[in-house]
């Protein structure tokens, strides 16, 4: 095991892994920028080190100065945590050459995996389930329309290099769909630096099913079951539970073990998700895959009792998993609320401010992962999760109705938050009895 790490990140996943680290005995660094200057969660770490201005693009996503100070601080190992630079491959090649364990996959596998293209072909290699679309990148109208007429409208234009929605268009007819590849190049250009692009059929109404993974640097991977994160705005996802309330176990495990099949031909270690989608029928689709420990990761560690991120730990340091398949038992059902400072009645606009009011609930079944507190600001230079509120209860019907008595707890303002609207979603008769898809929230909130 590591003896000293840096979290090349901030927040909420900064202090989950300060604290996972902790519990290993494992001392910790954290880095920070001028606008997180004198977060409480930064004097849990060991020591803290300022890489720069507010703007990420100045510091969380500055890579010399979070080399610079990893060297500085002797650290083993950098743990990149969420977003910012957790699926850079070029960020994991330098830690590697300059002796720094990246806590994540092999660059080769990132690279992969993190190429929508390239995960789809390795996927059509291992038998797993895929959307008919472009086998390739999609360069001319003439290209596109072909496809789109082969396949059917509506389709979908993506970004090969990207995710949270940027660089997608949902086209209906050839007209549309030739103004919307140059925007969507576009588009994928100015977020990722990439402007590869391809088409698939687009699923009306489908759900978001994921597969947790785990692999090590000795060959093995399991799978820790699977989310539903089908509750989404935006593609930007609200709610996630364990397990999927419509599957039956024969399709949970065809579903987790393609999510295997992949990440074993890809010889991936760490902790990934393989996310796919699901049509009305319950047939499931290879979607793209997540190189690092996602936002939901405490869904799984609830229901399993495995930590994910000492695990990472763990496998980044060389440690085989000990436990088999079988071994893997899966109890209860858990959820999670993400807690935005947005305002749902303003399209989810930020709604930056202080934290005047702060007291997230307790009680059996509760967890509240957050960096949060009563006088914290919430800053415009970053993500607005301000926290994760997950609960665990034997069965999907005691989950909603201990989630819905923790929102009704919760109390944070004067900032807008979802809270009102995981309130609204937690008693409305379609999510408790499982009805929803991706495209839920747009339809009911638009009535």
């Amino acid at each position: 095991m590591f003896s000293r790490i840096l979290v090349a990140n901030r927040g909420e996943i900064a202090l989950r892994i300060i604290r996972a680290c902790k519990e290993l005995g494992v001392e910790v660094v954290a880095v920070y920028s001028e606008a997180d200057r004198g977060a409480a969660y930064l004097k849990l770490a060991d020591a803290a080190i300022c890489i720069g201005p507010g703007p990420a693009g100045e510091s969380y996503l500055n890579i010399p100065r979070i080399i610079s100070a990893a060297e500085v601080a002797d650290v083993q190992a950098i743990h990149p945590g969420f977003g910012f630079l957790s699926e850079n491959s070029h960020f994991a090649e330098i830690c590697r050459s300059c002796k720094i364990e990246f806590i994540g996959p092999s660059v080769e596998s990132m690279k992969q995996l993190g190429s929508k293209l390239a995960s789809k072909a390795l996927a059509k290699e291992c038998k797993v389930p895929l959307t008919p679309g472009s086998d390739g990148p999609i360069t001319t109208e003439k290209e596109a329309v072909d496809i789109a007429r082969r396949i059917g409208y509506p389709v979908i234009i993506k970004a090969s290099a990207g995710g949270g929605g940027r660089g997608m268009r949902v086209v209906h007819n050839d007209i549309s769909l030739k103004s919307s590849l140059k925007a969507a190049q576009a588009e994928a250009e100015a977020a990722f630096k990439d402007s590869t692009v391809f088409i698939e059929k687009y699923h009306v109404e489908p759900r978001h099913v994921e597969v947790q993974i785990l692999g090590d640097k000795h060959g093995k991977v399991v799978h820790l079951y699977e989310r539903d994160c089908s509750v989404q705005r935006r593609h930007q996802k609200l709610i996630e539970e364990s397990p999927c309330p419509v599957i039956d176990e024969e399709t949970r495990q065809e579903l987790c073990q393609s999510a295997v099949r992949l990440a074993k031909a890809a010889g991936y270690y760490s902790a990934a998700t393989v996310e796919f989608v699901m049509d009305k029928e319950k047939n499931f689709y290879f979607l793209e895959v997540n190189t690092r420990i996602q936002v939901e990761h405490p869904v799984t560690e609830l229901v399993t009792g495995l930590d994910l991120i000492q695990w990472q730990l763990k496998i980044a340091s060389g440690e085989p998993i000990p436990f088999a398949q079988k071994d893997i038992v899966h109890r209860g059902c858990a959820m999670e609320c993400r807690i935005n400072a947005e305002d749902p009645d303003r399209n989810f606009a930020p709604s930056p401010g202080l934290l005047e009011e702060f007291a997230p609930p307790g009680g059996p079944g509760v967890r509240f992962d957050s960096h949060a507190y009563q006088g914290y600001r919430i800053g415009p230079n970053y993500d607005s999760m301000i926290g994760k509120l997950i609960v665990h209860r034997p069965t999907r019907e005691q989950t909603v109705a201990t989630m819905r008595r923790a929102l009704d707890e919760f109390r944070a303002g004067p900032v807008h938050t979802t809270i009102p609207l995981h309130r609204q979603i937690m008693r409305d008769p379609d999510f408790q009895a499982g009805r929803v898809d991706t495209g839920w929230i747009e339809r009911t909130r638009a009535k």
